[in-house]
């Protein structure tokens, strides 16, 4: 174990990349302590807050973590949570979901239903037409016009319809991060939250400041003191919200937008990623006062997430600023792909086909969590993909459980911002996908949970 006595430099940036050195070296290794700020100050010759900035960069890049008292350490090399592919519990040799040797049943990725995807087929001859040259408009004519009749009901009262094109919505959310702030600026996000919003805001350096989601969605109290914490950006989801469920309500978007009212040029990224599978309305908390906002809607969940695809509606100058950072032929996004969309939203069938999809995601949620109750495990089905289960003791143990069942899970500790309480609310949750499961694999599935909650 290496006490850091190798660490030099004169700058934060000096200081920070001959860490990163002594850990590409192997000189420092995961867990391995960093000298406390003042230490590494006088030794060094460098003022106190230098040493601090150079942590804080580490940090941000994920290199260290700092445990308060216990001083700042060297980050272990664990994979960050990714959203599609649950990992199993270390240490389970699971059988497979009928009690025999086998994979784990994945519960935990979070994807669409296939079968409810519209076919892509029909729509790709006229996808096909004259090339798309450099210089050219971003934005395909045809889609643009159904995009601005998609967005503009939604946006604040009196401003036109500014639309912009990404690659799906975590390129639209870390796009517009990027336009408004600069490294260790603080943003408010949701506290459980989606998991590429997390990985957004820590690969980008900014400082996230968990906001609290009970079942009505973001609280007006959270928000109010990341506000007042200085955070510069709020990034919640209206509906759906992932892993929750949650969606907000008449008077909690009222509450918000009143918070929100006080601070008209915080930058307010509003995540409607379950658009047109929602079962409930879409209420916004951008006042028509409100200086700086997106509203971002991806077609991923209904035409399926290799159509990767996000149209954002901004404020005018939010809008420009993005136009900056986007150019054709580099970073815009294929018209090929526009055309697609296009097409298949405008058939009638395929439309009927993600209306009826946004209604068995809702009715299976529904049957599992009536299901679960009945089984001593109460649950009530929100919006969305999964549903987000109570447990009476720690996630992950229960999830070990399981997997040792033959089922994988999603535990709550994967969506918090800032790991390690086992007392948080969260941690005592469980994301499970249950769209896909037949009626007598959901009747098993109950049972084993029932089981691994019990063991």
């Amino acid at each position: 174990m290496s006490t850091g006595e190798e660490i030099s430099g004169g700058t934060a940036a000096e200081i920070a990349e001959s860490v990163r050195t002594l850990v590409d070296r192997g000189d420092l290794a995961p867990g391995d302590p960093l000298p406390p700020v003042r230490a590494l100050a006088a030794r060094l010759g460098i003022h106190r807050n230098t040493a601090v900035a150079a942590y804080r960069t580490l940090a941000g890049a994920g290199i260290v973590v700092t445990q308060g008292r216990a001083g700042t350490r060297v980050a272990a090399r664990s994979r960050l949570p990714q959203e599609g592919f649950a990992a199993a519990p270390a240490g389970t040799h699971p059988a497979g979901a009928s009690g025999t040797a086998g994979a784990l049943r994945d519960l935990g990725s979070g994807n669409p239903d296939p079968a409810l995807i519209p076919d892509l087929s029909p729509a790709l001859a006229g996808a096909v037409g004259r090339p798309v040259l450099y210089g050219e408009p971003v934005i395909d004519p045809d889609f643009e016009a159904w995009a601005r009749s998609w967005m503009a009901p939604d946006v604040p009262t009196g401003e036109a319809v500014r639309l912009t094109l990404t690659s799906g919505a975590v390129d639209a959310i870390e796009r517009l991060l990027a336009q408004a702030l600069v490294r260790d600026d603080a943003v408010a996000l949701e506290d459980p939250c989606f998991l590429a919003s997390i990985q957004t805001v820590r690969h980008a350096g900014y400082r996230a400041i968990p906001v609290p989601v009970d079942v009505e969605g973001m609280t007006a109290d959270g928000l109010r003191a990341a506000l007042e914490a200085g955070a510069r950006a709020v990034v919640l989801t209206p509906r759906a919200q992932n892993p929750t469920g949650a969606s907000l309500g008449a008077h909690r978007a009222e509450e918000l937008r009143a918070v929100l009212a006080q601070h008209p040029y915080v930058l307010v990224i509003e995540d409607d990623y379950f658009s047109y599978l929602s079962r409930a309305p879409f209420r916004s908390v951008v006042g028509p006062e409100h200086r700086r906002w997106a509203l971002v809607r991806s077609v991923s969940k209904f035409l399926g997430p290799d159509l990767c695809l996000a149209v954002t509606a901004t404020d005018p100058e939010t809008a420009d600023r993005l136009a900056l950072r986007l150019s054709p032929g580099t970073t815009w996004v294929s018209h090929l792909l526009q055309r697609l969309a296009h097409g298949v939203l405008a058939d009638d069938s395929a439309r009927e086909l993600i209306a009826r999809a946004g209604a068995q995601y809702a009715a299976r949620s529904a049957e599992a969590a009536a299901l679960l109750t009945a089984h001593g495990i109460p649950v009530t089905a929100g919006d969305g993909m999964s549903l987000w289960v109570p447990v009476p003791r720690p996630a992950g143990e229960v999830a070990a459980e399981l997997a040792r069942r033959g089922w994988r899970v999603r535990t709550g500790d994967e969506f918090r911002l800032v790991p390690g309480n086992p007392a948080d609310e969260a941690s005592r949750h469980l994301r499970v996908t249950v769209h896909g499961l037949t009626a007598e694999e959901m009747t098993r599935l109950a049972a084993a949970l029932e089981a691994a909650t019990r063991a």
